[in-house]
């Protein structure tokens, strides 16, 4: 009991350590939303956003005219011009917090990368090799094509490309995760990222990102451009909301200069508030909110928009998912899934021969294999048998040897372990006979997509493992829904088209591709662009760097080489090419949040004309009553009604703004034609004209007007 006490109890300190951590983050990102709801008051940020602006604009004029009101310099209802005041700020400034908590994660990430750029000293060689002399310089002097030595302890100077060494790192600064990865010249592992660590080992790094133009560097000013730069693919509609405004100013102009000359009682007061009310305040508030939870979304997942801020409706633009099955659709290992005997008789033999050459390797193959092996051997009834111990002497024979094949030797015996074809070369070379039966099973074998494994004892092929890939456990599910949503996937293998097919059907892929090799690759991309569909594909290699640059949405791994960064359009931090459906699943669920509360909001924004202006005109011109079908109390009503209706419209599309609507599980295009143009459309039309109204009445009970 006191020994898992005494194991329990830092399990839990570090848990508690966690949720506090989590507790003190969250309480950050609410405090720092507060106060950026204040800071955006700024003119010169409310300027890019005209609704904004004009709320504002209007807020500060009510106040004033309240201000008046109560040293007695104006006549208009005390209560009604504090509601409208109040309710104005209430509207700017939820907005304002709205935006700034959508964005929160991303910022807390700019922030920790920015405190951590501190003065680095990078150790320059004159030589690309390690044992050579370097200087020690600032690392902001270092410049393109610079090599430098990274040794344990040291942290990278700048980004990227090792050419000798290796090391492992911990980007934990970067990634947010504490497990350390390993970095190598030569393969898939050759990038690192300023600011990470070298925990073990060393590397000679060549420099291949300018000062101040890192993937940290990116990051961090990536989020600070979000925050104060509308994105480029919301120009149409930025400019249709600065057209409503306009259209509202000049209504709102001719009606006070008319109203004016019939001596009504509309105060400029009231005629701000109206301003602001006709104004499409729905839509232009939630616009930031949406634009900046699709960025935060992203780099909450650690995917990393290398060009633009928009990835996230690229992604939900996606037509045809390109998924390379070794790295997507496996993990990377393979499971026993039988044990074949090539003779009758010798079941027993082969379980025996295959746990014994399995027991040096500490594989999940190899333990699969031994686990395999004793249940069968338990059906037997060969548990008991001493030959099952473990024999003294023996030799592990690695795959460098000649054969090319795992083995062992003991006691005058000899057991191998490899593929078809490398164990029968063996054999042949050997003199030994090749059973006639064992390619029939090994090619059984790969038509069930699995992968055979023959063993052989003294120089007899006795048997076939039957390995199983194992497939990605949530990945079917997850391309079923990418299936009714219209989106086609495909899978890339280099597996024979019997395998490729097979593995094919069990994860459900729509197709396969096999051989895919690059140009495969290229050509099958080009070729559903052809038919005006985009393509999604992710790449490790510096051969697919072509196909990145062709493909729609490309994602760079992070641990690839800089060819495969600069043709991509986003980057993985954490290296895992299966996050490709995850993004495209984000990049649906962001476009139907945006298409729905767009929606709504659009249409609400114009049914409010209807509503305001027929009650405002018959009180101006009383021989129009007959248009105000709404009956409404009076103009100041009306108007006021109007401003809680904006205020309560943010309130209830805030949390889905930020959380997102999920799409409905039917292909892109009815998603938004039938359930967003209906569904969406039927409720922003109905909305403003009930509650409204039944603002009003509640205005009209408590006497405010």
């Amino acid at each position: 009991m006191a020994t898992h006490l005494k194991t329990t109890a830092p399990r839990l300190k570090t848990m508690l350590s966690r949720v506090q951590i989590s507790v003190n983050s969250g309480h950050t990102l609410y405090r720092r939303a507060f106060t950026e709801a204040f800071t955006k008051l700024d003119p010169r940020r409310q300027i890019r956003n005209p609704v904004m602006l004009v709320a504002t604009a209007g807020s500060i004029l009510t106040s004033i005219s309240f201000i008046l009101l109560l040293v007695g310099e104006s006549s208009e209802s005390p209560v009604a011009i504090a509601m409208v005041a109040g309710w104005l700020w209430f509207t700017v400034l939820l907005t304002n917090f709205a935006g700034s908590l959508a964005g929160g994660h991303s910022w807390a990430r700019a922030e920790t990368l920015r405190r951590a750029r501190r003065p680095v000293t990078a150790k320059k060689l004159s030589n690309p090799k390690r044992k050579d002399e370097y200087e020690s310089i600032p690392a902001a002097t270092l410049r393109w094509g610079d090599v430098v030595l990274v040794e344990a302890g040291d942290i990278l100077p700048a980004d990227g490309e090792v050419i000798e060494g290796v090391a492992l790192v911990d980007e934990s600064i970067l990634t947010g995760k504490n497990t350390p990865v390993a970095r190598e010249a030569g393969g898939n592992r050759t990038t690192v990222t300023a600011g990470a660590r070298v925990l073990s080992g060393w590397l000679v790094v060549r420099v291949r990102a300018r000062p101040g133009e890192g993937l940290p560097d990116h990051i961090a000013t990536l989020v600070t451009e979000a925050q104060h730069q509308p994105p480029p693919y919301k120009t149409f509609l930025r400019a249709t909301l600065a057209g409503s405004v306009i259209i509202s100013l000049l209504f709102v102009s001719g009606y006070g200069l008319q109203a004016g000359s019939v001596e009504t009682f509309i105060t400029i007061t009231m005629l701000t508030a109206l301003l602001v009310a006709l104004s499409p305040m729905t839509t232009g508030g939630l616009l930031s909110v949406i634009d900046l939870t699709g960025l935060d979304r992203l780099i909450r997942r650690n995917i990393i928009p290398l060009r633009d801020q928009n990835a996230m409706e690229m992604a939900g633009q996606v037509d045809v998912l390109l998924l390379d099955k070794s790295a997507a659709i496996v993990p990377g290992y393979r499971m026993a899934a039988g044990l074949i005997a090539l003779d009758k008789t010798g079941a027993t033999q082969l379980a025996k021969a295959a746990r014994l050459v399995s027991l040096a390797d500490e594989t999940p193959e190899s333990k699969s294999i031994i686990a395999l092996a004793e249940k069968q051997l338990a059906s037997d009834g060969k548990t008991g048998d001493a030959s099952l111990e473990t024999p003294a002497g023996i030799r592990v024979v690695s795959p460098s040897d000649k054969t090319g094949l795992n083995g062992i030797d003991f006691n005058g015996n000899t057991i191998r372990k490899g593929s078809p074809a490398t164990m029968i070369t063996y054999l042949r070379a050997q003199g030994y006979p090749v059973p006639s039966q064992l390619n029939d099973v090994a090619k059984q074998i790969t038509a069930q997509g699995g992968i055979p494994m023959v063993i052989s004892l003294n120089g007899r092929a006795i048997g076939v493992i039957h390995l199983r890939e194992i497939i990605n456990a949530r990945l079917e599910e997850r391309l079923m829904r990418l299936r009714q949503m219209g989106i086609k996937t495909i899978m890339l293998s280099d597996d024979t088209p019997l395998a490729a097919a097979s593995i094919a059907a069990a994860v459900g892929t729509d197709d396969f591709l096999t051989p895919a090799p690059p140009e495969a690759r290229l050509a099958l991309v080009r070729y559903y662009q052809a038919l005006g569909q985009q393509v999604a594909i992710t790449g490790h290699c510096a051969s697919e760097a072509s196909v990145l640059f062709e493909a729609d949405v490309a994602m760079a791994m992070n641990t690839g080489p800089q060819p495969v960064r600069q043709a991509a359009n986003l980057v993985d931090l954490d290296s895992n090419p299966a996050k490709l459906v995850e993004l495209v699943e984000m990049g649906q669920q962001w476009l139907a949040t945006r298409w729905a509360l767009t929606t709504f909001s659009m249409i609400s924004d114009v049914v409010k004309y209807a509503v305001l202006i027929p009650a405002i005109f018959a009180f101006t011109y009383p021989v129009l009553g007959m248009f105000n079908f709404m009956q409404l109390s009076s103009p100041v009503g009306a108007v006021l009604s109007t401003v809680i209706f904006n205020a309560l419209t943010i309130v209830v599309l805030t949390p889905p703004a930020l959380r997102g609507i999920p799409p409905c599980l039917i292909d892109t295009a009815r998603w938004q034609s039938h359930n967003v143009l209906m569904t969406c459309g039927l409720g922003g039309l109905i909305a403003p004209f009930i509650g409204i109204k039944v603002i009003d009445l509640i205005l009209v009970a408590l006497g405010v007007v």
